[in-house]
């Protein structure tokens, strides 16, 4: 990984339909990650050398270097993780994409979800830093403290009850105290991408949570709910 300041993790984006590439800057950059575009296959290229991300996401159907030449290309100079992206979904097509250099292959139309979770997964088996550091092994909100290591929620120093599930949607919260989290990643992080539920499945724990652990669980001050965006752990 580059040893820039910014330490959120770079994706390039080579892709030349406008409002794909669109979406997928928008879903990347709100996910946290340091985003970079191109529309050509040459342009893909020089950014490629240029900024030495730590994932591409990459078109099969490319002007200028389509995504094969280019895969190729890339793998002579790095073995940054590539996912290759494509209208062509036929086994031919995927073997044709792995096989050149790619290290996964998603077809259109694809769920936004389940291309970050790839993403994720790519960028935790090559070493890049996915998610803010865990942080301290407690995390304490005035008379609330969150044991990691325990897997304990205590208030007044005394221990709760939390459901498996509550325990670790408190975790994620906690890991990314004073964040926004949308229902999305969420559900992403906690329950996985597979997961059928939708997003009232956060709203419901949500509200367990607050029962347990705020004053007035109806005027919550620990867990906000941020109107249009999703919860903030605030602490």
């Amino acid at each position: 990984m580059s040893n820039c300041a910014d330490s959120r993790p770079k994706v390039l984006v080579i892709e030349d339909e406008e409002t794909l590439l669109f979406t997928l800057k928008h879903n990347l950059k709100r996910e946290g990650y340091n985003v970079f575009a191109a529309a050509r296959g040459d342009d893909g290229l020089r950014l490629a050398r240029e900024q030495h991300p730590d994932l591409i996401v990459l078109d099969l159907m490319l002007p200028g270097i389509d995504g094969m030449q280019l895969c190729r290309l890339l793998r002579r100079d790095t073995d940054v993780p590539i996912i290759m992206v494509t209208a062509l979904g036929g086994e031919g097509d995927r073997v044709a994409g792995l096989d050149c250099g790619a290290d996964d292959y998603v077809a259109k139309p694809f769920g936004m979800r389940e291309l970050m979770a790839r993403i994720r997964a790519l960028l935790r088996r090559s070493g890049a830093r996915t998610t803010p550091d865990a942080g301290p092994p407690v995390v304490t909100s005035g008379d609330l403290e969150l044991d990691r290591e325990r897997r304990e929620v205590r208030l007044d120093g005394i221990p709760m009850k939390m459901k498996p599930k509550e325990m670790d949607l408190l975790l994620f919260f906690a890991q990314h105290r004073g964040r926004v989290l949308s229902r999305e990643q969420i559900l992403d992080e906690v329950w996985g991408y597979d997961f059928y539920g939708g997003p009232r499945t956060v709203d419901v724990h949500v509200r367990w949570i607050r029962q347990k652990i705020e004053a007035d669980a109806a005027h919550p001050t620990r867990l906000r709910t941020v109107r249009g965006s999703g919860y903030l752990f605030e602490g």
